[in-house]
């Protein structure tokens, strides 16, 4: 009998505990003021990332990868979004040209690669190869195989020479990849970011998820793991991302030197032209 009251105890704990948390996820639903004041944090900690980088001389590139419509361009913008164009910058590389496909296949993106004082976001990068150029053929097998082999030893020696290399996959479930598709589909104002290459994408799904299964296996290194994104949630892939980011880097606030603006020179002997001779903007709204 103790035996049997112990076992509906155990049962019913697990109940209890199962239920706590579907409870406690509904509660902790993020809502659209709580994910602002989370980023700004966020993005005041990369202010102070970014200063540091500038001030230690440091090399940085983070790679953005996952399938389409998963969130990379949406994370890249909320780390971008209040940081200096001159120290962080975006990289989004097109169809390589007839020139750059007789080229050492690394060798387009090596030009883009941070100099001392400056980070670089690769929205999509070198893994094309490993993913749409497999999948969708644009490769060979042995193109394939060939960068499944040197792929590790380039980012080792990206990392041997001083770059700190974080590398992201942006992960969506099938049932979230459809819903946004759709969105884009009726909304005419992100129309744009659905490609013909997407919507083929779609039909190969399973066939992208192998590609990433294989690439995995052969690229996740010490030396340059992967991290995994889990982005069915948008708000919550950017707070997550954007917080492992900050916490790969160690780095400390280096507070800027009190700002005093000069007085402004007397006007001496200066007429300006009237307002009349210039042309400006209509004032419709």
């Amino acid at each position: 009998m103790a035996k049997k009251k112990k076992s509906k105890v155990k049962e019913n704990a697990q109940k209890v505990s199962y239920t706590d948390i579907t409870q406690s996820k509904k509660k902790n639903a993020l809502t659209g003021k709580e994910y602002e004041e989370k980023l700004t944090l966020l993005q005041v900690e990369l202010v102070k990332l970014q200063r540091w980088i500038h001030e230690h001389d440091l090399k940085v590139v983070v790679l953005f990868e996952g399938r389409d419509a998963a969130g990379k361009g949406g994370v890249i913008k909320r780390i971008t979004q209040r940081l200096n164009p001159r120290i962080c910058r975006v990289v989004a590389l097109g169809t390589p040209t007839e020139k750059e496909t007789t080229q050492w296949y690394f060798q387009r993106y090596v030009p883009h690669l941070p100099a001392a004082g400056e980070m670089v976001l690769f929205d999509r990068s070198w893994y094309n190869r490993a993913g749409v150029e497999y999948v969708m053929g644009f490769c060979t097998e042995e193109e394939h195989r060939e960068f499944l082999r040197s792929c590790p030893e380039f980012e080792r020696m990206l990392v041997r020479s001083g770059i700190i290399l974080i590398k992201y996959w942006f992960s969506v479930s099938d049932e979230e990849q459809e819903r946004r598709f759709q969105n884009r589909i009726k909304d005419r104002t992100k129309r744009w970011k659905l490609s013909e290459m997407d919507l083929e994408s779609r039909e190969k799904w399973v066939e992208y998820s192998k590609a990433k299964d294989i690439m995995f296996a052969h690229t996740d290194i010490k030396q340059a793991p992967w991290y995994v994104v889990n982005a069915d949630n948008k708000k919550r892939a950017r707070l997550n991302c954007v917080s492992h980011l900050l916490s790969m880097i160690r780095y400390k606030d280096i507070k800027p030197e009190p700002i005093k603006l000069p007085p402004r020179h007397k006007k001496v002997g200066y007429v300006r032209p009237p307002f009349e001779d210039q042309n400006f903007v209509p004032e419709k709204y």
